[in-house]
C-alpha cells in the first residue's frame, strides 16, 4: 500500500477514534491487513501514528482530556482485533514486557507486546505501573529470556533503575524502550540496561538479532541520586503545601481560584517538584528544562499567561535555596521561559 493510502486510512482512523466508532476503526485497520499491509506495520503506522496525533491534540487544547482517554480505549480494542486475527508459534523464546512502577501510559507497551508476538516470541505482558517486587517475582516464576521496560515519562526513572537493577541481579537482560529513558536512550544506558531501543520496530529487530545474551553478569548498580535529590523527594508534600500557602501573596489572581483551580495548581507544582527531583537523580538539566518549555506550551493553548508558571518556579525555588544544583535548574528554565 502507497504512502498516500496509508495516511489518508490514518486521518479516517484519527476521525473514527476522536468519535469513539470502534467498529469503524477496526475496519479500516482490517481493510489494511486485507490489501497486504504486515499486522506489524498496521501497528506502527496506524495505531501508533494516531496516538502520537491524540497526544499532540491534547497539548494543542483540540481535545479535552475524556476524549484522549476515548480514543485512545477505541485503539486498545483495534490493537486486540489486529491480533486476533494472526496466529503465529512461539519460536523465539519468553520475554516479560511491564511499564515500570507508576508509569501509566499503558498502550505503547500492549503495541510493543502484540509485535513481538508476532515476530514469534512468548510474550508475558504484565500491564501499566507494575510495582518492582512483583515484577521480580514474576521473573522467577516463569524464568524468561528477557525482559523489556516501558517508561514514557522520566520521572520514573528511580523507579525504572531499581527494576532494571534487580532484573540484572536475578540474570535476566533487559531492553529498555520509551521516551522517558531519554533522547537516543541516554538514561537507559546510565541505568544499566542491556539494549534500549527508540521505537518498537526496532526493538522488535534488536531481539530477533542474537539477543539477549546468554548470560548477564552480575551488576550491583550505579548510585544515582545525592543529598538534593533525596532531600527534595522527601519534602515534597511539605514543598507543595507551602507553595500553595504563599501562592496568593505573589500572585493576586490566585485569591479568586476556585477549587478545581487550586487542586490543578497544587498538582502542576507537584510536576516541577517530580521532574526537578528525575533531573537531580540522573544529573541532566535537560530533563526539567523540557518540561518547563513543554508545560509552557501547553499553558499557552489553555490561555495560562507564562506569568503563572514563572510564579510556580519562584515557589519552588525559595524553598531550596541551600541547593545549589536545583536552583541553578530551575533557574536555567525560567530563563528558557518567553517574556
Amino acid at each position: 500500500m502507497s504512502g498516500v493510502a496509508v495516511h489518508v486510512a490514518l486521518d479516517h482512523y484519527l476521525e473514527l477514534i476522536g468519535d469513539g466508532d470502534e467498529q469503524g476503526a477496526i475496519d479500516v485497520a482490517a481493510g489494511l491487513l486485507d490489501s497486504g499491509m504486515p499486522a506489524q506495520q498496521v501497528i506502527a503506522d496506524l495505531i501508533g501514528a494516531a496516538q502520537r496525533r491524540v497526544g499532540e491534540l491534547w497539548a494543542s487544547n483540540e481535545w479535552g482530556v475524556a476524549r484522549e482517554h476515548a480514543a485512545t480505549a477505541v485503539s486498545e480494542r483495534v490493537l486486540a482485533a489486529v491480533g486476533a486475527r494472526t496466529a503465529v508459534p512461539a519460536t523465539r523464546g519468553r520475554i516479560t514486557l511491564a511499564c515500570v512502577d507508576g508509569e501509566w501510559h499503558g498502550l505503547p507497551a500492549r503495541m510493543l507486546a502484540e509485535m513481538l508476538r508476532l515476530d514469534g516470541w512468548r510474550v508475558d505482558f504484565l500491564g501499566a505501573s507494575v510495582p518492582g517486587r512483583h515484577l521480580i517475582t514474576h521473573l522467577h516464576q516463569t524464568g524468561p529470556d528477557a525482559v523489556a521496560l516501558s517508561c514514557m515519562i522520566p520521572t520514573r526513572l528511580p523507579r525504572a533503575h531499581a527494576a532494571i537493577t534487580a532484573c540484572r541481579a536475578a540474570g535476566i537482560p533487559v531492553i529498555a524502550g520509551g521516551r522517558g529513558f531519554g533522547p537516543d536512550g541516554r538514561y537507559a544506558r546510565l541505568l544499566g540496561a542491556d539494549a534500549w531501543a527508540a521505537t518498537g520496530e526496532e526493538a522488535v529487530a534488536r531481539l530477533a538479532d542474537d539477543w539477549p545474551p546468554p548470560y548477564v553478569a552480575d551488576h550491583p548498580g550505579t548510585f544515582l541520586g545525592d543529598e538534593e535529590y533525596t532531600h527534595l523527594v522527601r519534602s515534597r508534600p511539605q514543598l507543595i503545601t507551602c507553595a500553595m500557602d504563599r501562592l496568593p501573596a505573589v500572585y493576586p489572581g490566585a485569591h479568586h481560584y476556585d477549587q478545581a483551580q487550586i487542586d490543578a495548581t497544587a498538582e502542576d507544582i507537584g510536576h516541577i517538584a517530580d521532574f526537578l527531583a528525575a533531573a537531580l537523580y540522573v544529573g541532566d538539566e535537560a530533563i526539567f528544562t523540557d518540561f518547563v518549555e513543554w508545560t509552557a506550551e501547553v499553558l499557552s493553548s489553555r490561555g495560562v499567561p507564562p506569568g503563572a508558571l514563572r510564579v510556580g518556579l519562584r515557589l519552588v525555588r525559595d524553598q531550596l535555596v541551600d541547593f545549589p544544583m536545583a536552583i541553578k535548574m530551575i533557574d536555567s528554565a525560567v530563563a528558557g521561559l518567553p517574556r
